[in-house]
């Protein structure tokens, strides 16, 4: 596994956004954090030059260089960061580096200039219309990262690959969703994941797709397709949501999701939602009674198809 494998922590669909920059001339730096692949059409310019599914800044007169600040939609530790150039090759920054800071709450502008920022990937040649790759050492969490390019140009799109570390009063005590990624839950195994990454059961808001859910190839042998998700925390679950919405024709026939505060100890698996039919295009609500803690869930899809979000709902302990 490589870092690129973790969470982008900075994704717009994790509530990720770009709070200021020195300059966007050319190209708004909210690109930055979009989830999709940066596009290019050869026939779109505006007023002021070639439009870039990007962020650019102007050419450069003075000394210094640009640069764009980024919350991070899920606070957590940095294992590596990919600075894409997509499609910027005569106007992409000959360097980059990037730092790192933590501030609580909801910063200002003002705040995050202020602050106390750790480089975490030095001054470093970039590449133009390309992935440029720079693993980062693991260190504390962080909520906030810093581009800087040097002097000036564009980039398409920046992903902080990571592990989430959630402020920790959002979790103890409370009654959360505890298969939600932006809190740390996180894919531990599955069985296919042809048509879409299992990951995007995990993520916040409703699916606008059906490109936003997990969906299996055709399963033509016995047996069924499942997903192991490590939870965000140890808790007593409370509720489930099963959603299959946008998988009108190719939604699971049923499904069970079963639980575990000891994955490894097959006797320690217990039900939550028993083996039930599922209708398509459907939000499913199961109410669940557990006195057991567990801090992982597996659910199994019979025999195969697509869901949009797992919710599973619960008090954590502690």
């Amino acid at each position: 596994m490589t870092f690129t494998d973790l969470t982008d922590l900075a994704s717009r669909l994790l509530g990720g956004g770009v709070v200021a920059a020195n300059d966007e001339f050319f190209a708004a730096m909210d690109n930055l954090v979009n989830p999709a692949p940066s596009q290019f059409e050869t026939w779109t310019y505006g007023p002021k030059g070639k439009v870039y599914d990007g962020w650019e800044t102007r050419r450069r007169r003075a000394p210094g260089h640009d640069w764009a600040i980024v919350r991070l939609g899920a606070p957590g530790r940095i294992h590596g960061v990919v600075v894409d150039t997509a499609h910027f090759t005569g106007n992409f920054p000959p360097f980059a580096s990037v730092d790192a800071a933590e501030l609580p709450g909801h910063p200002s502008p003002a705040d995050l200039a202020a602050a106390d920022w750790t480089p975490i990937v030095p001054k470093s040649p970039l590449k133009g219309d390309n992935r440029n790759h720079f693993p980062v050492a693991p260190g504390p969490r962080h909520t906030h990262v810093r581009l800087n390019i040097f002097p000036d140009g564009g980039v398409a799109r920046l992903r902080v690959h990571g592990v989430v570390a959630p402020d920790p009063a959002l979790l103890h005590g409370l009654t959360v969703n505890l298969a939600a990624m932006e809190l740390g839950a996180v894919v531990a195994g599955c069985s296919d994941m042809f048509y879409g990454s299992p990951g995007n059961l995990l993520l916040p808001d409703r699916a606008r797709q059906m490109s936003e859910g997990w969906e299996t190839a055709r399963r033509r042998e016995p047996g069924n397709e499942w997903v192991l998700v490590r939870l965000a925390a140890a808790g007593r679950v409370r509720l489930v949501e099963l959603d299959t919405t946008h998988f009108k024709g190719n939604a699971p026939g049923s499904a069970a999701l079963r639980a575990t505060a000891d994955p490894g100890d097959e006797t320690a698996w217990f039900d939550l939602v028993p083996q039930t039919p599922l209708q398509p295009d459907t939000r499913h609500f199961h109410r669940i009674d557990s006195p057991h803690p567990a801090t992982h869930v597996r659910l199994d899809i019979h025999p195969d198809g697509g869901l949009a979000r797992l919710r599973v709902w619960g008090e954590t302990d502690g």
